[in-house]
C-alpha cells in the first residue's frame, strides 16, 4: 500500500516547477455571464495553487471564479462538462486543506468565499419553528454560530476551529468533541443543494435523492459542490465549565475518556478531547492556566516522558447543578490528584477557543515566517491503541521535539451513519489520533512528513488498519481499500452518475482519468 506522501508532495512541486502549461484555449469560449467572473491573472491563480498544509504546490489553475451567485457556478459546470478539453475544477472555502485536495492544475478553482461576499448578505436563514439553519456552504461555521446564538439556538455538532466553511466540513466528516454524542457534522444534516460536475443543481436528503444525499455528506467533494444545507440546531446554553484533567499513563487515561463517553445525555460532559505530551514537553502561559499551574504541569512533565490530559465540558444554564453534576464525574476518573483545572467560559468563547488562542498567539510572535502543516489525522481502532501507544508514542515519535498538538480522544460508532461515504474503523469505539505538526522551514516539514510515512508504514506492517481523515492517498488501489470493496463500488456508481467526466475535486486524487 502506497503511504509515500512526501515522496507525493515534492513530486508535485517538482511538477509545479519544470511541466509545460497545458493549453487553456477553452477561456476564450466561456459563456459571457461568467466571463467577467473568470480571473486568469498570475497574482490570482497563484494564490489558490497552495494552501494551509503549506506542504504541497501544484501548476496554478488557469482562473479562478469569483461568483456571485449559485447559477454562475452552474454555468459553469455546465461550461466545462460541454467542452472536449478536460477542465478540473474544485470549490475552496477558506483554503484549509493540508495536502493540496482543493487544488485544481491547468483547472477552475471556485472561490466560494465571492459567494458569501456577494450582495452584503449572509445566505443563512434560522427557523425557530423547525429547529434548523439553512447556510450557504459558503459559510464559515462561526458565522452560522453568531447567525443562530442571536436565536438562542446553536448546531449540534462542532469542529474545533470554526474559521471552516459548511461545505468543506460535510464533505469531509467535521469532527470534534462532540461526536460522540451528537455524531460528526454530516449526522447533523437534514438536506442539501448539491450542484453535480454536470452543473444541476438538485436538492436532496434522507427521503428524496438519497444516494447524493449519503454520498456527497463525507464524499470528498466527488459528487458535487455543497452550496446549502439545512443543519439540526438545539437551545444555546449561557455558559460552559470547561476542564483538563492530567495523567501519567495511557490505560487510566483512555479507560476515563471511554467512561465519559458512555455517559448519556444529560449526566455526563458535553464534549470529551484529549492530548498527548510527548517526550517531556511542556505548556506554556496559556489564558486557561494560572502561572502556578504552568509551574506544576511542567513539573509533573520533566518527571514523565509522556504526559496525557483529557479535555472535558459540560454546558449548563445554572451553576449549582453544573457544580454537582462535575463533582459526581470526577470522583470517578483516575487523574493525578490535584491535576484537574478548569475555566468557565460562555459559550461563544468555548467554541472559539482555538481561534481565540490563535490570535493570542499571533499577537505576542514578532516572527512573520511562513509555517507549514504536515497533518496526518487517523482514526486508530480501540482494540489497536495499546500498540499504537508502544510502536509509535514510545517508538516512532521517541526523542522528537514535539512541535505543535498530538490529539488522542475516542468516538461512538454508533453516532456515525454507514450510508454515508465518510469511513471509519469497525470497531464500536475508536480512536482519533491528530499529530498537528507545525513546521518553520522545508527541512522541517520533510522531518515530520517522514515521519508521518512511518507511522502509516507501522499500522500497514502490524495488521492495525486505521482510516486517514481528511485522507491522502495516491492510487485507487489504496483508495479502495480505504472506503472498504462495498462502499468503494457504491462510491464508483456514484461518480458515473454525477460526476461522469471526473471534473470535480481532482486534488484529492481518487479517480483517474
Amino acid at each position: 500500500m502506497a503511504f509515500n506522501r512526501l515522496a507525493l508532495a515534492v513530486a508535485l512541486l517538482a511538477v509545479a516547477a519544470s511541466a509545460a502549461v497545458i493549453s487553456a484555449a477553452w477561456l476564450d469560449h466561456v459563456p459571457l455571464e461568467i466571463a467577467s467572473k473568470l480571473d486568469s491573472s498570475s497574482n490570482a491563480t497563484a494564490r489558490f495553487a497552495t494552501d494551509y498544509g503549506g506542504v504541497t504546490s501544484a501548476p496554478p489553475p488557469a482562473a479562478v471564479l469569483r461568483p456571485s451567485s449559485v447559477e454562475d457556478i452552474a454555468v459553469l459546470l455546465r461550461f466545462v462538462h460541454g467542452v472536449e478539453t478536460r477542465v478540473p475544477v474544485a470549490a475552496r472555502g477558506n483554503g484549509h486543506s493540508v495536502h493540496g485536495q482543493a487544488f485544481a492544475p491547468d483547472g477552475v478553482v471556485i472561490d466560494m468565499a465571492a459567494l458569501g461576499n456577494s450582495g452584503g448578505r449572509r445566505r443563512i436563514n434560522v427557523s425557530t419553528e423547525g429547529m434548523y439553519v439553512d447556510a450557504g456552504g459558503e459559510h464559515l461555521w462561526i458565522e452560522v454560530l453568531e447567525e443562530t446564538l442571536k436565536l438562542g439556538l446553536s448546531p449540534r455538532s462542532w469542529t474545533d476551529y470554526l474559521y471552516l466553511t459548511v461545505g468543506g466540513t460535510l464533505s469531509n466528516a467535521g469532527i470534534g468533541g462532540q461526536v460522540f454524542r451528537h455524531g460528526p457534522q454530516i449526522s447533523t444534516v437534514y438536506e442539501l443543494d448539491v450542484l453535480t460536475g454536470q452543473g444541476e443543481l438538485i436538492t436532496c436528503s434522507g427521503e428524496s435523492n438519497q444516494d447524493l444525499f449519503y454520498g456527497a455528506l463525507g464524499g470528498l467533494g466527488q459528487l458535487g459542490i455543497i452550496t446549502r444545507a439545512r443543519i439540526a440546531l438545539r437551545p444555546a446554553p449561557a455558559r460552559v465549565r470547561w476542564l483538563r484533567l492530567f495523567y501519567t499513563d495511557l490505560d487510566n487515561f483512555t479507560k476515563d475518556q471511554e467512561f465519559l463517553i458512555s455517559k448519556p445525555d444529560p449526566i455526563g460532559f458535553d464534549y470529551v478531547e484529549g492530548e498527548v505530551m510527548l517526550n517531556h514537553q511542556s505548556v506554556d502561559n496559556s489564558t486557561f492556566y494560572s502561572n502556578q499551574a504552568v509551574e506544576s504541569i511542567n513539573r509533573l512533565a520533566a518527571e514523565f516522558d509522556t504526559l496525557y490530559f483529557l479535555e472535558g465540558a459540560m454546558y449548563y444554564d445554572s451553576n449549582t447543578v453544573v457544580d454537582q453534576k462535575i463533582e459526581g464525574l470526577l470522583g470517578e476518573l483516575n487523574f493525578v490528584p490535584g491535576f484537574n483545572f478548569s475555566n468557565d467560559v460562555t459559550y461563544l468563547e468555548f467554541l472559539d477557543r482555538v481561534h481565540i488562542e490563535i490570535q493570542r498567539v499571533e499577537g505576542n510572535s514578532t516572527s512573520s515566517t511562513r509555517v507549514f502543516h504536515p497533518w496526518l489525522n487517523l482514526f486508530l481502532p480501540k482494540s489497536r491503541v495499546r500498540d499504537f501507544q508502544i510502536g509509535v508514542f514510545q517508538g516512532i515519535l521517541h526523542n522528537i521535539n514535539p512541535t505543535g498538538l498530538v490529539l488522542l480522544y475516542p468516538m461512538n460508532k454508533n453516532r456515525w451513519n454507514d450510508l454515508m461515504t465518510a469511513t471509519v474503523p469497525d470497531e464500536e469505539v475508536f480512536y482519533v489520533v491528530g499529530f498537528l505538526w507545525t513546521a518553520a522551514t522545508v527541512e522541517d516539514w520533510r522531518s515530520f512528513g517522514a515521519l508521518n510515512d512511518e507511522v502509516l508504514g507501522f499500522c500497514q506492517q502490524h495488521g492495525i488498519e486505521v482510516k486517514q481523515y481528511l485522507p491522502l492517498y495516491t492510487s485507487q488501489g489504496d483508495w479502495e481499500r480505504h472506503f472498504g470493496s462495498v462502499k468503494w463500488e457504491k462510491f464508483v456508481q456514484l461518480k458515473r452518475r454525477y460526476d461522469p467526466k471526473a471534473l470535480l475535486a481532482p486534488g484529492q486524487h481518487i479517480f483517474a482519468v
